[in-house]
Order: structure tokens, then C-alpha cells, then sequence
């Protein structure tokens, strides 16, 4: 319930390219704002599905669909919930915005997980080789030199037990490829 708790359009810089490139599940956002209802006025300031404030509805272009979000469409709120989401990220929904499924992974995504977890399962035989590594090494450095496929994520996964971290290997360390 706090889209407009920062007034008329205040803008704290422009979206991460994490953000960007993320998409927001906004059910899941008005789930845990309004109940799921986008036509919603409690008479609380804040207006529809995403709980936007006056203020902020019609900084961010709102008052071309309706005078607030409530008698906007649901499609209508997205439309300027992506706006202000592009500005701010999910800053303006500080509860709602950390929920579980707020993010939706896109096919493109899911393929590249599923490819990579594929790779990795493959890759997780050790080839039986050791490795002792030397000052400048790094993981993946390492498995470019000794073309191991899945790179650095296999080495660390191979080395769970001896390497606690993939960037905190050390000089002398021996590893297995």
C-alpha cells in the first residue's frame, strides 16, 4: 500500500539492467496489496490492484485511463505500474515487492537454466587430473586453460568440499578438473 508514499514523481535514477531485463508478475504484487481486487477503493489514498496514490497515478500517466487506478482497467494499472517499475524498480512497493513469484522467469530464461543445470551434470565427472593453483588463478581462468566444460561453475561444484567460495582459491591449493 505505499506506491505513492514518495509524492508526485519522484525519480531515484533509472532501471538496473537486472531490472530490465527482469518482468514483473504483477498478480502477485496486487495479491499482496489489494487482495487481488484492481478495482479496489478503500478510501485510504491508495487506488486499485497496485495501490498507487493519486499523486503518483497521475505523475507517472495515469489520468489518460482514469482519474485514479481504481476505475482504470487492470491492464490500464500495469501499464503504468511497468512506467514507474522502469524508473524505480520495485522501490514503491517495499513489502509486496520482496513477495516470493514477484519475478516471472521467461521461457528464454528456464531454457538457459535447464541447459546449464544439463551441462553441469554431464560435466561434474572429474577427469581424474589435479590441479595446483598458482598466484593469478581464478576458477575460471583455470578451466579455460584446461577446457572444462561447464568452466568455472564445474570446477567449483567438483571442489564443493575444498573451495568455499568460487572467488577464494588459493596458492598451493590442489583441485580437482
Amino acid at each position: 500500500m505505499t506506491a505513492g508514499v514518495t509524492g508526485a514523481g519522484v525519480l531515484l535514477g533509472p532501471a538496473s539492467p537486472a531490472q530490465a531485463a527482469k518482468q514483473v508478475n504483477w498478480d502477485v504484487v496486487a495479491k499482496c496489496e489489494s487482495g487481488g481486487r484492481w478495482h479496489i477503493n478503500t478510501g485510504n489514498g491508495y487506488h486499485g490492484g497496485l495501490q498507487f496514490s493519486r499523486s503518483t497515478w497521475k505523475a507517472n500517466g495515469g489520468g489518460k485511463y482514469a482519474p485514479t487506478a481504481d476505475k482504470a482497467s487492470k491492464a490500464e494499472q500495469i501499464a503504468i505500474a511497468n512506467k514507474l517499475y522502469s524508473k524505480r524498480g520495485l522501490s514503491p512497493w517495499p513489502t509486496c515487492g520482496k513477495k516470493a513469484g514477484v519475478y516471472k522467469a521467461t521461457t528464454a530464461k528456464k531454457a538457459a537454466k535447464k541447459a546449464t543445470a544439463k551441462k553441469s551434470a554431464v560435466a561434474k565427472k572429474a577427469s581424474g587430473k589435479t590441479y595446483v593453483v598458482r598466484p593469478g588463478d581464478t576458477l575460471a581462468s583455470i578451466a579455460k586453460k584446461h577446457h572444462v566444460k561447464g568452466g568455472w561453475r564445474t570446477l567449483f561444484a567438483l571442489n564443493k568440499k575444498t573451495v568455499k567460495s568460487p572467488s577464494m582459491i588459493f596458492t598451493g591449493q590442489r583441485i580437482r578438473l
